[in-house]
């Protein structure tokens, strides 16, 4: 038995970790042992823990309840918790998601205690070291034994890098093996999406059913912590709504919600005088599954949110200046807009006479998952 370490701490790590589980416990019980272990990176019951219990995930053996604190003393933090754990449990590799402080934590905690790393959603780039995002996932990737990249722009960006795609088994640090294999979202899309219609009752709640409706989330600290960059995304949306008659459903961010109290923003007071702008707090999976399958547009700077607005066929305007999802770009089923007005009023329209999209499979086939979980055997056995 394989016993590996898997440390999480967001709401999207969360939610990825759940397609390994369930091909772990559904096909791979007998060869793979999981250990979860939660950060506490995100400690809102919306944004952590009523997603354990909606999607059936088997709640983390260790929660180290971090929250929120500034980016150097959370990580350290975490580096010590994982550390702890890590000797305490000896894994044979540790598995970590995408590119938190959570990420880098035990990136950090694994290469120093020898613990060779599994990295899902490897060699993604923006080419933009200003992001904290970006700095954390080329220091994973380099700390990493095993690095599966759900994209062949992923996979060139590694080889671009020095990784070697002639490396053989068994893989090591010095030694790493580069898998394209899928994306693990693509998994739970597939799997959620049917399961979103059966039980979610969002929109009825939010009196929705039937009509057309723009979805946005914004949760970027340099979106939501830059007063002018935050004014004009939130400006140009609400005057979308209001000169199209189009309801918005705004899933707040709690760090956007506190942000915005917190300065008695003129701008919350006008949105809110939007009947159609509805700001509501943070929604589980599977109400931000049926969301995007029912919305008409999705705006947005999550990365994770661009590519389910893809696998659900949805337009998306991304919020931001770069994409990690280069190609849902060159493909039109994206467009960024940054946080400019102009160019967010003009990506709508654009979306708005744009009848016709084409979806590559550019994230497999929705087993990317039990690719993984028979690489980390192959190399660990």
């Amino acid at each position: 038995m394989i016993k590996i370490l898997t440390v999480i701490g967001a709401r999207p790590q969360i939610i990825k970790a759940s397609a390994l589980g369930r091909a772990i416990r559904d096909t791979y019980n007998k060869e793979l042992e999981e250990i979860i272990l939660h950060t506490g990176q995100h400690y809102d019951d919306n944004m952590s823990d009523s997603f354990f219990r909606e999607m059936d995930i088997s709640q983390p053996d260790y929660n180290l309840n971090v929250g929120s604190e500034s980016h150097g003393k959370q990580t350290a933090l975490m580096i010590e918790g994982i550390e702890r754990i890590a000797v305490l449990e000896k894994p044979a590799a540790m598995v970590v998601y995408g590119d938190t402080n959570s990420t880098l934590a035990a990136a950090i905690a694994a290469t120093k205690l020898k613990i060779p790393l599994v990295h899902i959603e490897a060699g993604l780039r923006s080419f933009n070291k200003n992001m904290p995002e970006e700095i954390n996932r080329i220091v994973c990737d380099h700390c990493s034994t095993l690095l599966f990249t759900p994209t062949l722009a992923g996979y060139n960006n590694l080889l671009r890098e020095g990784f070697n795609q002639d490396n053989e088994a068994p893989f090591s640090i010095n030694k790493p093996g580069i898998f394209h294999c899928g994306d693990v979202m693509y998994d739970n899309t597939l799997y959620f999406s049917g399961v979103a219609e059966a039980t979610s009752g969002i929109m009825n709640k939010l009196n929705l059913p039937g009509k057309e409706f723009l979805l946005m989330t914004l949760h970027r600290d340099n979106n939501t912590d830059n007063p002018a960059r935050l004014n004009a995304i939130l400006e140009s949306i609400n005057e979308i709504s209001l000169y199209e008659q189009i309801p918005v459903v705004f899933p707040i961010h709690p760090r956007t919600s506190a942000l915005l109290d917190a300065a008695k923003h003129l701008l919350l007071k006008q949105l809110k005088e939007n009947p159609l702008f509805k700001i509501i707090p943070p929604v589980s999976f599977l109400e931000m599954i049926l969301l995007e399958k029912r919305c008409s547009m999705i705006l947005t700077d999550s990365g994770g949110v661009q590519k389910e607005a893809f696998f659900l066929h949805k337009p998306c305007i991304v919020l931001r200046p770069e994409t990690e999802w280069v190609e849902l770009v060159d493909c039109g089923n994206s467009i960024l807009a940054d946080a400019d007005g102009e160019r967010i009023k003009k990506a709508f329209r654009h979306f708005k006479d744009t009848t016709r999209y084409s979806y590559p499979s550019f994230y497999g086939k929705g087993d990317a998952a039990n690719f993984i979980c028979r690489e980390i055997i192959s190399n660990f056995s």
